[in-house]
This record gives structure tokens, C-alpha cells and sequence, in this order.
């Protein structure tokens, strides 16, 4: 007791700072946590959460509904073709960027690659509607000098996945090799010395050195990015939306949306957050279990 006493004395200051993180989060993530017994509920709007009529399970009758398994067949295609091809996509940048000997042609590679992390989704849709017009568009000039007939890329539901995989690639790529690139720059340069003098290059040295050593980072993010096999985000897929790609456009996102706050049905789309929230937690627990099986090591 008295060991806590004197640390409480001489970090107080440091305890206080905790403390206001820790309130922060409770309340802004678990205390909003409340609200999901909307979902059992009959919520509208000027009535309280807390007297609204108790409707049970009702609210999960959409799990019966073809609408929404064809909204989640659409959620899941489109974030595993990300997944598929955005998540290798940090880590071969990375390892490419490690071999760069030249550190101002590596830096200046770095910075333009990190830039479109900060570009908005709308700006990139714009670019994108720029780029693919039918009518005057660079892409479909090319293919019509080839002699071609123009594509209505931004229209067209088979393009709508390819064209997001690569924005959301090229958008993401530069900044995702930032935790990959510290990974490395902690590996033991004696690891790599003790190969060379044994004759290994530098692609036995990436092949059995570098990327075994990655490979408890990879096992860590590839689990934190589970919850987004069910998370299109709406900030990506709203501004790339038309009436003409609705058929594989409309993801799970972009449903509880258009039910919540345009249809204003509250209750349904804070069970189909939920339904969705518990699957994302299956899926980080599976994999989590099956990284420690593998890899032994895991989130816990």
C-alpha cells in the first residue's frame, strides 16, 4: 500500500493524464453502447429511448429479407477484393522501399506515394469522373484512338469493384508502408550481415530474413482489418454512387443510411449495426484464435 501511495505521489500528474483518456473513452465508446437497446425497441423520433415500446426481435426480420443479403453479397465482395488486393499492397512497397540504397530518391518515392492519403474520396471521385467521361475523359480518348468505342466506366456495375479496389489501393498504399518501414528499420542489421557473409542476396535476405521477421506485424494488422470485411465506409462508396451502379453499389454502409436517416427507420438500421458489429467481432476472434495456433502470437 505504502508502494502505491508514493507512486500515486510522484506520477499524479501522470495518472491525471491517464485518467481524462479513459474517461474520453468511456464516453464517447462505451457509453453510446447504451443506445443499442434500440434495436429492441420501437424508437422514434421525440420519444425517449428509455420509454419506447419493447418490440423484441421484430427488428431482425430483415435477416429474412433477400434485399438484405444481397446489400451484404455486395459488402463482402467489394471489401475482400480490397482486402485481396490492398492489404499485400503496403508490404510489397515496403520491402521494394527497403532495398532503395539512394535515400533522397527513397524519400521522395515515400512522400508521393503518402499524398493521396490525404486527398478526400470526393476529390478522388471527381478525379475519377474526370479521368473515365465517355465524352471527354483521357482513358476513353486513348481507347478511342485505338479505335475503340468510349466505356461508361463510372456507370457500368462490372467496372464499379475494379475502379474502387484501385483508388482505395492507390489512395492507401503509401501510407499503410509507414508501420511495415518501422518494422524493418527494427530488424538486427547482424541478421543480415551473418547472410551475406553465409552468400545469401538480397532476395534470400528479404525471403528468410525480413519477412519472417514481418510476420508477427502482418498476423496484427491483417486481424485489425477484419472488421472491415463488413465496412465498405460510406465516405469511400457514396461519392462513387449513381443510379447506374445501385445494383452493386448499395453496400451495408450505405443501407442502414438510407433506412436510418432517410427513411427513418431507427430501430432497423441499429439492429443491422449490430448484426453487423457481432459478425466483425466473430471474425477478429477467429482469426485472432488462429493466428496464436499458427503464428503464436495474436491481439491476446
Amino acid at each position: 500500500m505504502a508502494m502505491v501511495k508514493k507512486a500515486l505521489k510522484r506520477y499524479h500528474w501522470q495518472y491525471i493524464m491517464v485518467m481524462f483518456g479513459i474517461a474520453c473513452l468511456i464516453l464517447f465508446s462505451y457509453a453510446p453502447m447504451l443506445g443499442l437497446q434500440i434495436a429492441f425497441r420501437d424508437f422514434r423520433i421525440g420519444r425517449s429511448m428509455w420509454t419506447s415500446k419493447w418490440v423484441g426481435l421484430s427488428n431482425f426480420k430483415f435477416l429474412q429479407d433477400s434485399e438484405f443479403w444481397r446489400v451484404m453479397k455486395n459488402t463482402i465482395t467489394l471489401t475482400m477484393s480490397r482486402l485481396v488486393i490492398s492489404f499485400p499492397a503496403p508490404i510489397i512497397l515496403a520491402l521494394l522501399l527497403n532495398e532503395i540504397r539512394n535515400s533522397t530518391f527513397k524519400q521522395i518515392v515515400q512522400s508521393i506515394t503518402y499524398i493521396p492519403h490525404f486527398i478526400s474520396w470526393v476529390v478522388i471521385a471527381y478525379m475519377l469522373d474526370s479521368l473515365l467521361s465517355p465524352y471527354s475523359g483521357l482513358v476513353n480518348e486513348i481507347i478511342k484512338s485505338f479505335g475503340g468505342s468510349p466505356v461508361f466506366f463510372m456507370g457500368s456495375p462490372k467496372w464499379f469493384t475494379p475502379l474502387f479496389v484501385i483508388a482505395s489501393t492507390w489512395k492507401e498504399v503509401g501510407w499503410g508502408t509507414i508501420v511495415y518501414l518501422a518494422a524493418i528499420s527494427g530488424i538486427e542489421l547482424e541478421m543480415y550481415e551473418a547472410a551475406r557473409l553465409d552468400g545469401a542476396g538480397r532476395w534470400k535476405q528479404m525471403l528468410y530474413i525480413t519477412l519472417p521477421c514481418l510476420a508477427p506485424t502482418i498476423s496484427l494488422l491483417f486481424i485489425l482489418s477484419l472488421p472491415g470485411i463488413l465496412n465498405a465506409g460510406i465516405d469511400a462508396v457514396y461519392p462513387l454512387m449513381n443510379s447506374a451502379n445501385l445494383e452493386v453499389s448499395t453496400v451495408l454502409d450505405v443501407y442502414v443510411l438510407q433506412n436510418g436517416l432517410e427513411r427513418g427507420k431507427y430501430s432497423f438500421s441499429t439492429a443491422v449495426g449490430l448484426v453487423s458489429s457481432v459478425f466483425s467481432l466473430i471474425l477478429v476472434w477467429g482469426c485472432n484464435k488462429l493466428s496464436n495456433k499458427i503464428l503464436g502470437d495474436g491481439l491476446w
